[in-house]
């Protein structure tokens, strides 16, 4: 017998060891090797089932890194200049050149470059486009319009189709589904897989950090395989977990608990007041960075003139570099200026302008923010790379990679542990054994029903999906115990 298949033997007797239940003297009855033994099913399945979301998430989310690279490389002429002028044009020439190329619709925001050799963007909605807007851009320094684009909220139609293929591949509400599942077994995968990987020195690895973070090159066959794929994942836990955390935020199902977490703790952004003091406007806005776009009679008759005005009020009330400028939705309501810089250190305040009197009428600051609502936006902007600029997307991209390293390496470990000798023949390795839940002491029993039923309230679909496997498995094995025919 070779190497190779001796150690797939002995692994696959350590699985069933440790996860079938009364295997010996020593495992019969309820122990705490059994927390250990439903450890290794869970990993197990949720590896084997939920694995291919994360691929496919990891693939999409690698592709979607590095949209700004190739926004300048497929977008180059619109979003730069061609020279660096010595002074920009007024906002009112800028506009007037872009309505001129592009009369339709009705003018909806203007936002300002983020850098000397970036152009400025004219936002224009049409009822046509939906939820998208017309973006033209224009060269500050000449007011030449440089061409226009079909947008989502400021997102070029390049990086739309890579946000979307990343986060529902293209199928609408329906797909968001993979991404969610994807984001609510991740942590439970690492978590158990930490948890196994650093108790299981069982002679085979000394229990010292090298033997944790590196994997063992003397070992040959499935455990070579398995320490490359254990002590890979120890070094991408943390990106992972954060990545898991902060794509559940602002999924359909557990995001939707996550807002109702942030209305408890009051931990929401502070609204900026648009409505004019002694008026009767709409009221709150939306947060710093997630202005409206303005679509009301008020930002179709508004006067390009005043948006030079309003940006001269805002950056004498602070507002440095690339601001969103919008007009009031009517005439009760205020201009909004917003910041939208999300390289560290981020800046995301934002002022209600009451362009008449020349003053800022509201104002929400990013110092204001609570907490919760900082490490909300922080994260998301982490997760979609923009925080730290190109270390950020380079993190990104070296945690996809590795994900999708451990995925392959977990599949191979399965393929390894097949039987290969005895005249016993079969495709892949025998999954741990059933029933490992007898097994678990009665302390763990009482906390963890009601713990995984809290689990599955405030993440759905890992509620949904481990009910869905429980059936399976219940099912699965009432047809192993029907009588023979």
């Amino acid at each position: 017998m070779s190497s190779t298949q001796e150690e797939a033997s002995r692994d696959n007797a350590l699985i069933a060891a440790s996860a079938a239940p009364g295997s010996g003297p020593e495992q019969r009855g309820r122990s705490w090797k059994g927390v250990r033994a439903l450890l290794v099913r869970l990993h197990f399945h949720a590896g084997v089932f939920v694995a291919p979301f994360l691929l496919v998430a990891a693939l999409t989310g690698l592709a979607y890194t590095f949209t700004p690279q190739l926004d300048q490389l497929v977008y180059g002429d619109q979003l730069g200049v061609a020279k660096v002028g010595d002074a920009t044009r007024p906002l009112a020439e800028q506009i007037a050149a872009a309505r001129k190329s592009h009369p339709e619709g009705t003018l909806s925001s203007v936002i300002t470059p983020p850098g000397p050799e970036d152009t400025t963007r004219v936002v224009l909605s049409l009822p046509e486009l939906g939820e998208n807007q017309r973006t033209v851009f224009v060269d500050p320094y000449t007011a030449e319009v440089k061409g226009a684009l079909t947008t989502w909220y400021g997102s070029t139609p390049l990086t739309t189709w890579l946000d979307d293929l990343h986060r529902n591949l293209h199928l609408g509400e329906t797909g968001r589904l993979y991404s969610e599942v994807a984001a609510s077994w991740l942590w439970v995968i690492v978590a158990g897989g930490l948890v196994l990987w650093l108790g299981r020195a069982r002679g085979q690895r000394a229990k010292s950090a090298r033997g944790v973070l590196l994997p063992d090159r003397s070992a040959g066959g499935v455990r070579r395989t398995r320490s490359w794929h254990a002590a890979t994942g120890v070094w991408l836990a943390v990106g992972l977990l954060g990545l898991s955390a902060t794509g559940l935020t602002w999924s359909h199902y557990a995001g939707a608990r996550f807002g109702e977490l942030l209305n408890a703790a009051k931990g929401h952004a502070p609204a900026l007041v648009t409505a004019l003091p002694g008026g009767t406007g709409a009221g709150k806005g939306e947060p710093a960075g997630h202005a409206g776009h303005g679509t009301g009679a008020g930002a179709a008759t508004a006067d390009p003139a005043a948006f030079d005005a309003v940006l001269t009020v805002a950056r004498e009330a602070g507002l440095g570099g690339r601001v969103e400028l919008t007009p009031p939705a009517d005439a009760t309501s205020a201009w909004t200026v917003a910041q939208d810089d999300d390289l560290w250190p981020v800046h995301y305040d934002q002022v209600a302008v009451d362009a008449a009197k020349g003053k800022v009428t509201s104002e929400s600051r990013w110092a204001d923010y609570p907490v919760l609502a900082k490490l909300s936006k922080l994260g998301v902007q982490g997760h979609m790379g923009l925080l730290f600029g190109i270390v950020n997307q380079i993190l990104l991209a070296l945690i996809a990679v590795g994900l999708i390293s451990v995925i392959v390496w977990g599949y191979r470990m399965w393929w390894q542990r097949r039987p290969t000798r005895d005249g016993r023949t079969a495709a892949l390795g025998k999954a741990p054994a059933r029933g490992t839940w007898r097994q678990l002491p009665l302390p763990v029993l009482i906390i963890g029903v009601p713990a995984v039923a809290a689990l599955g309230w405030a993440l759905p679909l890992l509620g949904i999906t481990l009910i869905a496997f429980l059936f399976y498995d219940i099912v699965f094995g009432l047809y192993l115990r029907r009588p023979a025919a």
